[in-house]
């Protein structure tokens, strides 16, 4: 068994977890069970399920993950969370029936070089302008708490409301606008002094090489899960991969360079 230091940590993204996904939940169980043991930690940058309403709303699917992760976990590997604009409602109770931490954006990873941040990824699109201003109003810790004293019948009809409404509004919307912008790169960058930044949400996998004040920087943007194939960022040591997680033809997991 290797020692703590010499374990990768493990990065991913945007699952959307739903009843109506089972081949993506399988991936994720299997991978919680299999890779994820070997990993120092692993971080979730959001987006876990496709919509969460509150904790008291955590369906059989919701606890089947919260099992999964809390087993992860107590074999010693730390999970943590990062709430995406999908599920940003996940409080507390779910986190410690999943035996995972919450953590508020941006993370700085600790004994990492180069220095590395973490966050969802979303508040970096800030030319998609109705987006921030939703974005400013649901992160409220008073909307939060008044949104989720209402019934749970009135949550699910709001949710579904909210999907359809967000639906039709980026359909009317140019892809570039949805995507993060160079200049709130570039001061994420400057404001925490990083040499590598980790990100979701775009749903565009890819790494950006960049110069940062005459630094030489990376970014790295993991791509979200569908069907039987998701999305992974290993960090040892200095460096960095971006996987992909996927079954070769006898059903066993493998992770090959994106």
């Amino acid at each position: 068994m290797k020692s703590l230091s010499d374990r990768p940590v493990y990065l991913i993204s945007d699952l959307h977890l739903e009843a109506g996904r089972p081949g993506t939940t399988g991936l994720l169980l299997d991978f919680l069970s299999g890779p994820a043991r070997r990993a120092r930690s692993l971080y979730i940058l959001g987006d876990l399920f496709e919509v969460w309403i509150g904790d008291d709303g955590a369906d059989e699917l919701a606890e089947t993950v919260a099992a999964a992760i809390s087993r992860l976990a107590a074999a010693g590997t730390p999970v943590y969370f990062i709430p995406g604009n999908r599920d940003f409602l996940v409080g507390q109770d779910y986190c410690r029936a999943a035996g995972m931490q919450a953590l508020e954006e941006p993370v700085l990873l600790e004994g990492l070089e180069p220095k590395t941040a973490l966050v969802h990824g979303d508040s970096l699109c800030t030319d998609d302008v109705e987006y921030q201003r939703f974005r400013q109003r649901v992160r409220h810790p008073k909307w939060q708490a008044r949104v989720l004293s209402r019934p749970l019948w009135w949550r699910r009809l709001l949710a579904r409301a909210a999907r359809g409404l967000s639906k039709r509004r980026n359909r009317g919307k140019a892809p570039e606008i949805m995507d993060v912008n160079a200049d709130a790169v570039r001061r994420c960058f400057q404001i925490l002094a990083i040499a590598r930044l980790v990100h979701g949400h775009t749903h565009r996998p890819g790494r950006h090489q960049l110069d940062i004040d005459g630094r030489a920087c990376e970014r790295i943007v993991l791509g979200d899960w569908h069907g039987e194939r998701g999305s992974v960022v290993e960090l040892q040591g200095r460096a960095a991969r971006l996987l992909i997680l996927s079954r070769d033809e006898h059903g066993r997991l493998q992770m090959q360079p994106a």
